[in-house]
């Protein structure tokens, strides 16, 4: 064994990285700057991760007890009464979904550029877009997009290009998912797009003028109302704008489809068909939208013909993909998509079927309305909408109450109990957003009042306490 000498002290700093400081040093440089902390300085401190304290010199069995022993302090949602949603929902996922996706003609496919060696890769896709364009109401669906929020963005550029004047504003109702909202306003930045809020109630007349490309609503919203989406539509057309929908997938078992009261554009996330949490992803997204807007579609689509000799054959029909003939002119910076996601999305639905989907979706229904009930029978707790809602609500909190901390003591008796609103939402004041799935028995729901009761009670005995 040869032992180098010559080695600095300095490249022994980080045992446990592969690169050396000096090599990460030259990286830098190339992208111009100095430090690594001046590469991430643009990302919020309160999001960043903490560096790992792992000490020095242990051997490979060592570090991975450590570990383990760190990552045993996780505690999934699956051991605890979860009601979190706002766009990632802990749903039952039928053991034929990750026994047909883990094959390994679909995990280590990659993109079908040569149809006649990838029959079944093709066949998977334009089986996605079948099943997109069937619970949509609409003619053609891509074959998927990342997920949800990078779809609404991709749906409201879409609109823009497809303006038949020059149109360069679009309006998001603020019932849209604050992270759609975000993702949408970047990628609006980009393109020099102005992006207007409009407020709940709004008087859409007023908001959307002749500059106006789209109007982005989510059917249900964001706080699980449902939208007016026929009246929405009549109002946006009349004005020569279009109208994007983003829609959970579940919810159109039972809800109208979009394509049919008068939607342009329709997307949504793939994550709740199929799709564990997984620390939040990966996902995939869908979008769907009129035959006559097929060629401003990003991303790829798959098409049904024939072969030579007269047999079926699936093959990438439009890829409007910076990596493929239109480069420069193509429709979106796509280049791939989130396809195994997809594919379990169809397993899914396929496996459910049209009255499965339904059955479930009144499920999750029934079970939100019963746990509305019953909690809105607390004193101080009311709903914060009027309208109705599918399988998600928002709760206001008694006066005086602090969201999260109440979600916090929830936590500590093994309740995840919904999301705290008055991060992105100040105006609602203590308010949760709280979802129900088949997951959650009846049981569960009884458990989660009798937590929120004693939670609330606990505070209302120490406020008066503290105020005699």
């Amino acid at each position: 064994m040869t032992i180098n000498n010559n080695i600095d002290d300095k490249e022994l700093h980080f045992p446990y990285l592969p690169n050396t400081e000096a090599e990460r040093a030259e990286m830098l440089k190339e992208i111009g700057v100095k430090t690594f902390e001046e590469l991430i300085s643009h990302i919020p401190a309160s999001v960043r991760a903490k560096p790992l304290d792992i000490q020095e010199g242990l051997s490979e069995l060592e570090l991975s007890a450590y570990m383990q022993k760190l990552a045993a302090k996780n505690k999934p949602a699956s051991q605890q009464a979860s009601f979190l949603g706002g766009g990632s929902y802990r749903r039952f996922v039928p053991a034929v979904v990750p026994a047909i996706i883990s094959r390994s003609e679909f995990a280590t496919a990659y993109t079908p550029y040569q149809p006649e060696v990838s029959q079944g890769s093709l066949q998977a896709i334009y089986e996605f877009q079948t099943a997109v364009c069937l619970i949509t109401g609409m003619d053609v669906a891509n074959a998927s997009m990342y997920d949800g929020p990078t779809a609404a963005a991709e749906a409201a550029m879409m609109a823009v290009r497809l303006a038949t004047t020059a149109r360069k504003k679009v309006v998001l109702s603020a019932g849209v998912n604050p992270e759609h909202r975000m993702v949408t306003e970047t990628y609006a930045t980009a393109f020099g797009i102005e992006t207007i809020i409009a407020p709940a109630g709004s008087n859409l007349d007023a908001v959307i003028d002749k500059d106006v490309a789209c109007f982005v609503v989510q059917y249900p919203n964001y706080f699980g109302c449902i939208e007016e989406l026929e009246s929405i539509a009549t109002t946006v057309h009349s004005h020569g704008a279009l109208l994007v929908v983003i829609s959970d997938p579940i919810s159109l078992g039972l809800l109208k489809a979009p394509g049919d009261l008068g939607a342009d554009i329709v997307v949504g996330d793939a994550q709740s068909c199929g799709n564990f949490l997984s620390f939040g992803g990966p996902s995939a997204g869908y979008m769907a939208c009129r035959k006559e807007f097929i060629r401003q579609l990003p991303g790829r689509l798959a098409g049904m013909t024939v072969d030579n000799r007269g047999q079926r054959a699936f093959t990438l029909t439009l890829q409007t993909r910076e990596q493929h003939i239109r480069r420069a002119k193509a429709t979106s910076n796509i280049c791939t998509n989130q396809a195994l996601n997809a594919l379990a999305m169809l397993v899914y639905l396929t496996c459910m079927g049209p009255q499965g989907l339904r059955e479930l979706a009144q499920i999750s229904l029934q079970r939100a309305h019963y746990l509305a009930e019953k909690l809105t029978a607390i004193d101080g707790v009311k709903l914060a909408f009027e309208q109705p809602f599918f399988n998600e609500f928002a709760l206001t909190l008694p006066a005086g109450v602090k969201a999260q901390e109440v979600l916090d003591q929830l936590k500590e008796k093994g309740i995840l109990g919904g999301i705290d609103l008055s991060t992105a939402n100040p105006e609602l004041g203590a308010s949760i957003l709280i979802a129900v799935t088949e997951m959650n028995p009846v049981a569960e729901l009884d458990q989660f009042v009798e937590a929120l009761t004693a939670t609330l009670a606990a505070k209302a005995i120490k406020k008066k306490v503290l105020t005699v």
